[in-house]
């Protein structure tokens, strides 16, 4: 599994960080969330389709 952020659509609220930090980053000076993996572990794929699920824009894109 592959995930990326949407830029134009990340409000920055951080849940995806909140959710799966091992995965997700957040930028403090830019108030944006970044992946910091390439390939998302297994161990960690229902934490990121659950960071999916909670982003209200839609800016997670997972890609099987």
């Amino acid at each position: 599994m592959k995930v990326k952020i949407d830029y134009d659509l990340c409000m920055g609220d951080e849940n995806c960080h909140k959710v799966c930090p091992e995965v997700f980053d957040f930028d403090q000076d830019k108030l944006q969330s970044s992946v910091r993996v390439d390939t998302v572990p297994p161990q960690l794929e229902d934490k990121v389709r659950q960071a999916a699920r909670e982003c209200a824009p839609g800016a997670i894109v997972i890609v099987e």
